[in-house]
């Protein structure tokens, strides 16, 4: 890691733009930023924004989703946690509360701007982009997203095979309240995921 990114990396850590100058409603607790950025890992997992769990814990996708994602992408958590192989950057790095009903907010509006594409420009490695939800698929697909999360990754092989680079590979969030969304598209367990192991396997 050179030093560039690690004093952005450090500058990351102390933001506190959703506390002091937030966009609107500030964030209700203390900013812990969680994100693993690195000059080596070639994939990059852009997620929506850390959960409750993983806002105390300060490792990324600790807890069922992170299981069930890292059982798709076909590794262990010691790979997993390898910033030489995944850079793990959510499209928001701090836990953005819960809504009335109890379920997480949106990744916070401040984030993605200040820092995404600074953080993007210093990881010219990486070779493929796994974008998991409507936020990440927003900015890293930017027209190319389709109108919906089903939509676009229905599309994985047109959207993977597009030329540039790094190329894009989206995805559902692997929350388990996407099971039936799973088992309504058969062709995810049955088409992408054996695609999106060799995928990783050939580049880890």
């Amino acid at each position: 890691m050179n030093d560039s990114l690690e004093a952005l990396l450090r500058e990351i850590r102390a933001c506190r733009l959703c506390r002091e100058t937030p966009h609107a409603t500030p964030l209700p607790h203390e900013p812990r930023p969680v994100v693993v950025a690195s000059r080596m890992a070639r994939i990059l997992i852009a997620g929506q924004a850390p959960g409750a769990r993983v806002h105390a814990s300060g490792l990324p996708f600790d807890d069922r989703s992170g299981d069930r994602l890292r059982d798709w992408l076909g590794v262990d958590p010691s790979q997993f946690y390898d910033p030489a192989k995944f850079a793990i950057v959510p499209m928001g790095f701090c836990f953005p509360g819960y809504d009335e009903h109890g379920s997480d907010l949106p990744p916070r509006r401040e984030c993605a701007p200040a820092w995404r594409s600074r953080l993007m420009a210093q990881m010219p490695q990486i070779e493929l982009v796994l974008t998991i939800g409507q936020y990440a698929q927003a900015w890293h697909l930017k027209n190319g997203r389709r109108k919906s999360v089903s939509e676009t990754v229905r599309d994985w092989r047109a959207i993977l095979d597009e030329p540039g680079r790094p190329r894009v590979l989206p995805l559902p969030h692997p929350s388990w309240r996407n099971s039936g969304w799973i088992k309504r598209n058969p062709w995810f367990e049955s088409e992408l995921l054996p695609a999106l192991k060799e995928e990783v396997r050939a580049l880890l």
